[in-house]
């Protein structure tokens, strides 16, 4: 097959991520190119990106900054690793920049590929804090109710999405799900443990996979004061929340939270390279840092990648210079706006949204019992409308590139609005 010849998708060797492959194999749907808020099919229909992807692609398709950026960096230095003393500018450069915008004291940075990658890190990194500091037993891992930590063994192990769980057996030991909206039930869990069992406690400043779900009003400043008051790491999960999603460049800014370790990815290259990582506060990074501590025995091989943190910074610049922080902050009520304008079709029951630029409209709970699949049915309903959701469980949740306008902000709206429509009918 020549390069520009479109692939066979009905004779796929490809296996997709979250996809039944009896119902795919004959029916992928080719995402040819990319422009701003814009996606293309092979025979050129163009569709409103309302997802940015999957949750990431935040300064817009087709940025010739970041090409032209890693164009650069693979000329002076493709590749290199920063195992042992080996080191470089880039990585050096986007860890110093990440530091002194995180919400902590004399932060630290541990580079990943993903955030599936950096919840392992920042769980493994959470129980051997303790082991370096004389409490080998405190292994237990706290998570949320509907919680999405990625699919790697302790993303499975925490995931709050019981689906998720379902048939892998016990990956890890020693994992407790609480309630996401009364905190109460999180100190319930650690004095039911013993608090000297416990590690640490993961949450995502808004719930994104499990059904975007935004905090309840002071739900987590009240668990990031019961992690204090019971000496427990806790873990802001910024793998959607964080570079803008939320407003600020990390979602517990928004909170004025001061996590322990933060996990990141996504956003921070707006997915145009694979790059995550775990921050980390200057006291949980410090038995690793002084004479006598024990090394961290963990890394991926492309840990502090140069080309991949030379796009990173590139990105950063592109957020900061065109103010896309602010952006967010401003379209995030028109967009919960036009979501909400959608609870008086018979197709919808709610809208949550209004905690940054993501939000979601939850199908009625009679026609699901009807038709399990009619999340689907309606995403591909609404896609075919000129607007692609994302299906989550019982609902279509959107995550616009912060590049977006107030009118195209409506047009996501009415897509919706037309493919529930052609759905029902």
């Amino acid at each position: 097959m020549s390069a520009s010849a479109s692939p066979d998708t009905t004779s796929t060797r490809l296996w997709h991520p979250f996809a039944n492959m009896a119902d795919v194999k004959n029916q992928a749907f080719l995402v040819d190119r990319a422009e701003g808020v814009w996606v293309y099919d092979q025979d050129g229909r163009q569709y409103l990106d309302a997802t940015a992807s999957l949750w990431y692609v935040n300064i817009g398709h087709g940025r010739r900054e970041i090409a032209d950026a890693v164009a650069a960096q693979m000329s002076r230095l493709d590749a290199f690793n920063v195992f042992n003393d080996y080191t470089n500018r880039p990585a050096e450069e986007l860890a110093a920049r990440l530091a002194a915008l995180a919400p902590m004291d004399d932060a630290r940075v541990f580079f990943t590929s993903g955030g599936a990658d950096s919840i392992e890190t920042a769980a493994k990194l959470a129980r051997l804090y303790w082991v370096n500091r004389g409490q080998p037993q405190r292994t237990h891992l706290l998570s949320r109710g509907q919680a999405y930590h990625g699919t790697h063994g302790v993303g499975t192990s925490i995931a709050g999405i019981q689906a998720n769980r379902d048939g892998f057996g016990e990956m890890i030991a020693d994992t407790t799900r609480v309630s996401n909206e009364d905190p109460e039930d999180l100190r319930d869990a650690i004095e039911r443990l013993g608090a000297d069992r416990v590690a640490a406690f993961f949450a995502e400043p808004v719930i994104g996979a499990g059904g975007l779900i935004p905090p309840k009003p002071g739900y987590l400043e009240a668990v990031a004061k019961i992690c204090r008051e019971y000496d427990v790491l806790f873990v802001a999960d910024e793998v959607i929340c964080g570079f803008g999603r939320l407003g600020h460049w990390f979602g517990s800014q928004r909170f004025d939270l001061r996590p322990d370790l933060i996990t990141f990815a996504k956003g921070v290259t707006s997915g145009y390279l694979p790059l995550g990582g775990v921050i980390a506060a200057g006291s949980v990074a410090e038995p690793f840092w002084t004479d006598g501590g024990r090394p961290f025995r963990h890394g991926p091989t492309y840990s502090g990648h140069p080309t991949v943190a030379a796009a990173a910074l590139a990105n950063l610049d592109i957020l900061e210079r065109e103010d896309l922080l602010g952006r967010s902050r401003e379209l995030e009520q028109p967009l919960f706006d036009v979501l909400r304008s959608l609870t008086d079709h018979p197709a919808v029951s709610e809208a949550r949204g209004g905690v940054g630029l993501l939000g979601a409209v939850e199908l009625d709970a009679a026609l699901l019992a009807e038709e399990p699949g009619l999340v689907l049915r309606a995403h591909q309903a609404i896609r075919a409308a000129g607007v692609i959701t994302r299906p989550l469980g019982s609902a279509l949740a959107v995550s616009p590139p912060l590049t977006i306008t107030t009118e195209q902000v409506d047009l996501i709206g009415q897509g919706i609005r037309a493919g529930l429509d052609a759905t029902l009918s």
